[in-house]
């Protein structure tokens, strides 16, 4: 069945890209259990109650979940993917308290007008939260929410008001705390840094925060290495981050590696491509990153153990895929995900997703209505829910009574990261526990 902008059956298969029509959702293949077939078949045929809900007595819960997917910069597919999954693993097993989950999913297009025509299509819906989405472009997609009281959970962290809003609640400390950790993670084990980023006026924060981690662990500044976010490749800056952080180094006795903190998103790869094809001038240097722009499956695709980030350290929101606190997710995924390849356990979109889903689960346990609101979604999570996320965050909790974040990043509850480094071609904890950055984040703002 394909849904159009304003109808009211609109089904956990449902999929919006700005400009078209919604296209019908492909059909499943594979074995899976018979509760599963049974509810995607209900799903796309557009029937209401799922035999084995609740559903005479509790309304459906509709949700939805956008980001960017077929662009020419960054695509989360697997966002999306993992929100349908997760709606998928619930209603096979009862529903959320006993009310079905039906998320409809959006094309962010990377675009402030597909940002906003989602956020409006969110409204027209009449969903009680936009659950684990991407974008860049939080004034796009956040005023039509806010307008309408309609709470954002769980986003990527890429805008600046996911951690401003005070319909916001954040999953992850954003950027901020990854750049931060990073330099912190980079201060005792680089002799230069230079960092290669987007030149844009997000890519414009990043230096300043690396710097402030770096400065914690009395370190120098990081040369600023400024790059397109869509170029086909970057020999240019790779050879210049090169020169820069290996400047020196014949005349020195700090015989630690300069390290190259490459920072762009999906092109990443693109960079390293171009950063292995420099001929080789003798000099240590290593690359090192963050979680969204590299992870376990960049590491495979770039080389495993003899690629070039083979050592390297990266700073990440989240364990590392293999951590055994991902298990559940991992289940749900190779249960419910019907072979879809774009779910990938290791991706740091799809975590995310899964954690912000794991916040709606519990407050819509918490409020325990026959019919959820967003205005219920909202106000329960800002009275002080503490929500446990199996470990993966440290336990998470938006109270207006209590000091969230940092003056200019209020909503930042978790200012939490975890140091990782590739050992074997495998993206392993470098240290066992999360680590606070929550005072080189203020010290970064005084600065």
């Amino acid at each position: 069945m394909t849904s159009s902008p304003g109808t009211a059956a609109a089904h956990e298969t449902s999929a919006r890209t700005p400009g078209a029509r919604t296209a019908p959702s492909r059909a499943t293949t594979g074995r899976v259990a018979a509760a599963s077939v049974v509810v995607t078949a209900l799903f796309a045929s557009g029937c209401g109650v799922v035999p084995g809900l609740d559903g005479d007595s509790r309304e459906p819960v509709k949700v939805m979940t956008f980001a960017p997917e077929g662009t020419k910069a960054t695509n989360m597919p697997g966002m999306p993917a993992m929100a349908k999954a997760y709606a998928r693993w619930v209603n096979a097993n009862g529903g959320v308290d006993g009310h079905q989950l039906r998320v409809i999913t959006c094309n962010e297009k990377n675009t402030a007008e597909g940002a906003s025509y989602c956020a409006r299509q969110a409204v027209e819906e009449d969903v009680v939260a936009v659950v684990g989405s991407y974008s860049q472009h939080g004034r796009a997609f956040t005023a039509p929410l806010q307008v309408a009281g309609i709470p954002f959970i769980g986003g990527f962290g890429a805008s600046e008001e996911e951690f401003t809003n005070y319909l916001s609640y954040p999953v992850n400390g954003g950027p901020a705390a990854l750049f931060a950790g990073q330099g912190r993670q980079l201060a005792d084990t680089c002799r230069r840094v230079a960092i290669v980023r987007p030149d844009s006026i997000a890519g414009d924060k990043l230096p300043e925060l690396l710097d402030a981690g770096l400065a914690q662990g009395g370190h120098s500044e990081a040369v600023d290495v400024l790059a397109p976010d869509d170029a086909t490749e970057y020999t240019r800056q790779a050879d210049q981050a090169r020169a820069k952080a290996g400047e020196g180094s014949e005349a020195s006795d700090d015989k630690r590696p300069g390290c190259v903190t490459a920072a762009l998103g999906d092109r990443t790869e693109t960079f390293v491509d171009s950063f292995r094809r420099l001929p080789d001038d003798g000099r240590d240097i290593a690359l090192s990153s963050v979680v969204g722009s590299v992870d376990q499956s960049f590491i495979n695709r770039t080389g495993g153990r003899s690629g070039p980030f083979e050592g390297a350290f990266i700073t990440g929101w989240y364990p590392a895929a293999a951590d055994p606190r991902w298990n559940q997710m991992k289940n749900v995924i190779d249960e419910h995900a019907f072979a879809d390849n774009s779910v990938d356990p290791t991706d740091v979109g799809t975590q995310t997703t899964w954690i912000a889903y794991s916040v709606l689960n519990a407050a819509i346990k918490a409020i325990d209505a026959d019919e959820i609101t967003a205005g219920a979604v909202s106000r329960t999570l800002s009275e002080g829910l503490e929500v446990s996320t199996g470990g993966v965050t440290p336990t998470l909790r938006w109270d207006r009574g209590t000091k969230l974040g940092t003056p200019d990043l209020p909503r930042a509850v978790n200012r939490h990261v975890t140091f990782n480094v590739v050992r074997e071609g495998r993206l392993v904890a470098q240290e066992p526990d999360f680590v606070n950055v929550d005072a080189i984040l203020s010290a970064q703002r005084k600065g």
